[in-house]
């Protein structure tokens, strides 16, 4: 069986940080391309960034500079480095495993991806 689990998310002021993991279990994700989503209450689910299986990454816009999505193979993990938080990232983030050589770039963060996990909620708030 193959899941995805999300951690590290929880309440930080803002301009502070978080670092959220995607763990695999049942799954090899060095050879997955990583895709890093969000969710805001009301809100469509958008995407944040993503790392291709050979480790190059792409951000959306409203997160460059800001985010860093990582991967350690060592421990089956991908990160997601949250810096300089606003109200603007609240959110349940997800990750997501695709079977795919693409690069990262926005065609990746538009594809159909394999394996979701169960999602992480973010809150920004003083």
């Amino acid at each position: 069986q193959v899941l995805l689990v999300e951690s590290g998310g929880g309440l930080v002021q803002p301009g502070g940080s978080l670092r959220l993991s995607c763990t695999g279990s049942g799954i090899a994700l060095d050879y997955y391309a990583i895709g890093w989503f969000r969710q805001a209450p009301g809100k469509e689910r958008e995407g944040v960034g993503c790392i291709s299986s050979d480790g190059s990454t792409y951000y959306t816009d409203s997160v460059k500079g800001r985010f860093t999505i990582s991967r350690d193979n060592a421990w089956n993990t991908i990160y997601l480095q949250m810096n300089s938080l606003t109200s603007e990232d609240i959110g349940v983030y997800y990750c997501a495993a695709d079977w795919t050589r693409v690069p990262a770039n926005g065609e990746l963060m538009l594809r159909q991806y394999d394996y979701w996990g169960q999602g992480t909620q973010v809150t920004v708030s003083s």
